[in-house]
């Protein structure tokens, strides 16, 4: 089958007990960025992290 195309989104979830914000501002620009490069390591590309 010529042409066949597939597309997959994955969403992951981190929450921790109580939904308390523990990343820092400073800290959360940081797992961005390492989360956003190890996304695109794999050939992907992320869509939004929020």
């Amino acid at each position: 089958m010529p042409n066949t195309y597939t597309q997959i989104y994955v969403q992951i979830v981190f929450v921790v007990k109580g939904r308390q914000n523990l990343i820092s501002e400073n800290n959360r620009e940081k797992l961005e960025k390492y989360i956003c490069r190890i996304i695109s390591n794999k050939k992907s590309k992320p869509l939004a992290i929020l």
